[in-house]
């Protein structure tokens, strides 16, 4: 932290003085990395730190919402470049997960040089050797051996890391530290399951069977592990390679376009989404360059959203597209994602400020993904919760909309998403959504159809029962309230003796003490016969 400068990032005025004075007395540990501002240097420290630092840094430039621009942009440009591990001890790590003697036994042609490694694991091509699939071309990705103590480690530094921010930090409430460790804990945990890896890619190659949009390849179940996943290997171009597409004459409008539907496809159609999609994840077929279509890979991260949250999230779009931001301020606030007691008015008129210049230029230069980020900065101010599901929303539109432009720079993406959305939402609100709701529930209504009399007959007298027990409650109760009279009002008599008692006493009347036994006596005999007649 010291050599990287890492302390100046956080403003002199939040920390202790015990810190520091501890910082100036650590003066043989000067920062060596003056002249490069606090970005680069995190960046620079997360890579030195090793693997898994520098997925957190990835992870964290998403969170936009608690970052400095300077820094999460940065913090957006750490890649994974990690030596390989050795591929003989690869080779042995697949024996034993498949309970192979010999990786021969089940693959031809395996390469033991990795075709590619990344923090977590590494990729080795072989083919397969037995079955309905044998001589296809696949790819083995297996886990880097022990990366789970290291894994572990690291972890348990970064929470008390955080517990420290969370705690010494003025505003270290908003900023939720341990909130997003424990998010990057369970996403890197997840990514070590391959096996769950596996069941993704399944679910996504389901989703987008006979597709001209998406291509996934397939998992070969019967050879997947919780650290080994075969699957297919795919020959595509890199997304990322321009240049070749160009020169292959991949109509690259339309490839720009298909990647904004799969996206918005897979969020509102199947609210299941690939939310990795980075260039390193996404290639090109060689084939019918003229009706390019996309092959997927890394399926480790995916998102997911609930009904209410995918048509909010529609709405909050449409509202948008269409100017009305006072829909969009009562939206967030209908959601849950903003508390009740914000002002209405004034959260609307802070959206206005963030959008409304945006309107004031070409459609074709409006980055949509930094309207969703001012979005949520701007919902931040009046205490929007962070929502998980949607930062990964976020983090994936971004990187959709970047891919987009650097396809085909003059891609308008509120023109292609927006009749999308249109049409998604006359679907789920229009008769095709009434008649897709009786679709779906004719079988569940044919099954308790029959029940229906008998159902119908238990509610009637469960109903009568109800309301006798309600008229006896009834009675009890009046009769309660009328004791209750009668008790107050001899409670009045009684006072009102004992005060002329003490008047008399005072007095010294010698009549009174006969007559005053005789009273007692009489009041305490009808008292004792009301007693009898009310048991």
């Amino acid at each position: 932290m010291l050599s990287y400068g890492l302390d100046e990032i956080i403003p002199a005025h939040w920390l202790p003085w015990s810190v520091r004075l501890g910082r100036h007395l650590l003066f043989w540990i000067p920062n060596k990395h003056k002249q490069q501002p606090a970005g680069v240097r995190l960046r620079l420290a997360l890579e030195s730190l090793g693997p898994v630092w520098v997925k957190f840094g990835q992870m964290l430039s998403t969170r936009r919402d608690l970052l400095p621009p300077d820094i999460a942009n940065e913090l957006a440009v750490l890649q994974d470049k990690v030596k390989a591990f050795d591929g003989q001890q690869a080779q042995r790590l697949i024996e034993k997960a498949l309970e192979l003697e010999n990786i021969h036994d089940a693959f031809d042609d395996f390469m033991v040089q990795p075709l590619a490694s990344a923090s977590i694991a590494q990729v080795h091509t072989a083919t397969l050797k037995h079955g309905d699939d044998a001589g296809a071309e696949v790819v083995i990705k297996v886990i880097r051996p022990d990366i789970r103590p290291t894994i572990d480690a690291d972890l348990r530094l970064m929470e008390t890391l955080a517990s420290v921010l969370a705690r010494h930090l003025p505003d270290g409430r908003r900023l939720k530290p341990r909130e997003v460790v424990k998010e990057y804990r369970k996403t890197l945990i997840d990514e070590l399951d391959l096996l769950r890896e596996a069941a993704n890619a399944i679910q996504l190659k389901r989703n987008f069977a006979d597709s001209k949009l998406l291509y996934i390849p397939t998992v070969f179940s019967d050879y997947s592990r919780p650290n080994v996943m075969v699957m297919e290997r795919i020959d595509g171009i890199p997304v990322s390679d321009v240049d070749t597409l160009m020169a292959m004459g991949v109509d690259m409008k339309k490839l720009a376009e298909r990647g904004v539907e799969v996206f918005f496809t897979q969020v509102f159609r199947d609210s299941f989404f690939h939310a990795d999609m980075h260039p390193g994840n996404i290639f090109v077929s060689r084939q019918h360059p003229d009706d390019p279509q996309y092959l997927g890979i890394d399926f480790g991260i995916v998102g997911t959203l609930n009904r209410e949250d995918k048509r909010y999230l529609a709405e909050n779009f449409l509202a948008f597209f269409n100017r009305d931001y006072r829909k969009v301020a009562e939206l967030h606030i209908d959601s849950g994602w903003v508390p009740k007691h914000v002002n209405v008015e004034e959260f609307e008129s802070a959206i206005r400020t963030v959008c409304e210049p945006i309107f004031n230029k070409p459609l074709a230069e409006i980055s949509f993904g930094n309207v969703l980020v001012n979005l949520f900065n701007t919902a931040r101010r009046f205490e929007m919760e962070v929502q998980p599901q949607l930062v990964l929303l976020q983090k994936t539109l971004l990187y959709v909309e970047g891919l987009g432009r650097t396809l085909y720079p003059q891609l308008d993406l509120w023109k292609t998403a927006k009749p999308f959305l249109e049409r998604w939402m006359h679907e789920q609100l229009g008769w095709r959504a009434v008649i897709r709701s009786v679709k779906e529930n004719a079988p569940f209504w044919a099954e308790k159809l029959p029940e229906m009399p008998t159902l119908l007959y238990d509610y009637l007298n469960t109903q009568r029962h109800q309301a006798d027990y309600q008229q006896r409650m009834m009675l009890q109760l009046a009769e309660q309230q009328r004791q209750h009279a009668q008790q107050v009002w001899w409670g009045m008599i009684t006072a009102a003796m004992l005060v002329s008692t003490t008047l008399l006493v005072v007095a010294k009347v010698a009549w009174f003490y006969p007559a005053a036994t005789g009273a007692a006596a009489l009041v305490s005999a009808w008292l004792s016969w009301r007693r009898k007649r009310s048991s």
